[in-house]
């Protein structure tokens, strides 16, 4: 999982080129569904194995496991959790989609471990049914973090738009600039981890094209300036006319 992050992070980074002018960020996105599937895999997997033993009444097949199997899940807890931490961290530094699903591959197996060690200490009490049972209580758990990542994934491959929060802080910045008397329209779509805005300013249709022209250049790149995550800005200028959005 952890290979698939990097493949899809290395070529999602690549530069634009004569067959993708648009970038490649969206092969971080197929990533981060092939991570979600395995992911998916993994939990389903967990649970019906649970599932197959209560349904079966198996649970003399189940061994009374020591306590070196105890120790041995406390340590993969507090390893696999420390693995998701620092993953996490660098996936939101990064923004990269691909690496946080490969993050929560180690939370999925530091909630199994944690499944694992409620299993351990009831069975070595006599419960063993309650082995199967934190099985597949994680297990669902699992499987709703990958449906999570599945979607998120897939409203950034149908150009799903970026959040309120964020549109309000770009038409903020956009009305702060000299010229600008409204903003008529503005449109967000989601390109893999970079996003694509279009804009739509008014400005005095008095103004010569040379005047209008710089300062829609100068919307351009204080957006893309004030915001790391945001790849291209198309602004479109219109005539100021009332009843529209003023500054």
């Amino acid at each position: 999982s952890t290979l698939i992050a990097m493949v899809g992070i290395y070529y999602g980074n690549k530069k634009e080129d004569d067959h993708h002018r648009y970038g490649h960020e969206r092969i971080e996105c197929i990533a981060s569904l092939i991570l979600a599937f395995i992911l998916f895999i993994t939990g389903l997997e967990i649970g019906i194995e649970g599932i197959k033993i209560i349904i079966e009444n198996d649970y003399d097949s189940l061994k009374t496991p020591g306590l070196f199997a105890l120790i041995v899940a406390i340590i993969s807890i507090v390893v696999k959790e420390l693995m998701f931490q620092y993953t996490i961290r660098n996936a939101k530094k990064i923004n990269s989609d691909a690496l946080k699903a490969d993050a929560w591959h180690h939370r999925s197996d530091a909630l199994s471990s944690v499944g694992a060690l409620i299993g351990i200490s009831l069975a070595r009490m006599g419960y063993k049914i309650f082995d199967p049972i934190a099985s597949i209580v994680i297990a669902m758990l699992i499987c709703k973090v990958a449906a999570d990542i599945f979607l998120e994934a897939t409203n950034k491959l149908v150009d799903k738009s970026c959040d309120e929060e964020k549109v309000k802080e770009i038409e903020k910045v956009v009305l702060s600039q000299n010229g600008v008397l409204g903003i008529d329209d503005i449109k967000t779509r989601m390109f893999g981890s970079k996003i694509y805005v279009d804009i739509e300013i008014s400005a005095d249709g008095n103004k010569t094209l040379n005047e209008t022209h710089k300062i829609a250049e100068k919307v351009h790149d204080k957006v893309e300036k004030n915001f790391d995550d945001i790849k291209h800005v198309m602004v479109h200028v219109n005539p100021y006319q009332e009843g529209k959005n003023e500054k």
